[in-house]
């Protein structure tokens, strides 16, 4: 295999759950890889679909777990979402599907959230999720409003095998039954990696998206012209990688096999 491409990468977009641990499981060699990139003159951000935490908690998540991060290594959905906000919907009366954490994160953006005759519905990975909520999205919907899916995720992968209803589940439910289909802002959106190729000032061909899911990570890198890795770490298994119409660039044990090949220039 000729990783010429790969190595030749600027900047590293990592999905987290999945691929760099499971839970508060760390996979072997992922944090001595994300140690070891800005030695080798790479860029990394922490690149997460998962809107029911904030920006500021991904970073003191992953330096519980022994991550090195900083303010500018973290990426979310939840940030993309206020961005796109205030861009399409300056001023908007917005209701949230989403965590106390997802409020904070858009109120940060000046988001105008409110509980009564709302503008638009923006749901998210809602692990507080209780019915009024969903009662009072529908009604929203149904009226009119905009629809917003922060991310497109199903499910969210958890240690031994089991999993949690995602964002996308939540949003199959809503447009069940208000007939309303959202704009997805998260990964496979290519404006994920279009907005941080503007911040850093790398070009999408020398950045670099690592996941374990081929329908947001290596999507979100085929969209807009980044690199794909696939590590089989966590939600896509081999039927999966078999059946998938479109394959990625790479295709990786996990993140440590990664750093092996970044390694054997």
């Amino acid at each position: 295999m000729d990783y010429a491409k790969l190595r030749a990468c600027e900047l590293f977009l990592f999905d987290m759950d999945g691929t760099l641990y499971l839970g508060d499981d760390v996979y072997e060699g992922a944090i001595a890889l994300m140690e070891d990139l800005p030695a080798m003159g790479k860029k990394y951000i922490y690149l997460t679909n998962n809107s029911s935490r904030a920006g500021t908690d991904y970073i003191t998540r992953l330096r519980k777990l022994g991550f090195p991060c900083e303010r500018e290594n973290v990426f979310t959905s939840g940030m993309a979402t206020g961005l796109y906000l205030n861009e399409k919907h300056p001023g908007a009366r917005v209701y949230l599907v989403g965590t106390k954490a997802f409020r904070s994160e858009l109120l940060s953006y000046g988001i105008n959230l409110v509980e009564e005759d709302a503008e638009v519905v923006v749901a998210g990975f809602d692990t507080e999720l209780v019915y009024e909520k969903l009662n009072k999205a529908v009604r929203y919907l149904r009226r009119g409003a905009a629809f917003i899916e922060a991310n497109p995720d199903w499910v969210c992968p958890m240690p031994a095998g089991e999993v949690l209803p995602d964002c996308g589940s939540i949003c199959a439910l809503l447009t069940a039954a208000s007939g309303a289909v959202p704009v997805v802002i998260g990964k496979p959106n290519r404006n994920m990696v279009d907005i941080i190729s503007h911040m850093t000032g790398i070009p999408n061909e020398k950045i670099c998206c690592v996941g374990d899911r081929i329908y947001t990570d290596i999507a979100v890198a085929q969209n807009a012209g980044a690199v794909s890795v696939l590590v089989m770490s966590g939600e896509t298994d081999e039927k999966i990688l078999a059946e998938a119409e479109r394959k990625p660039d790479f295709v990786l044990t996990d993140v440590k096999e990664l750093h092996e090949v970044l390694r054997a220039k």
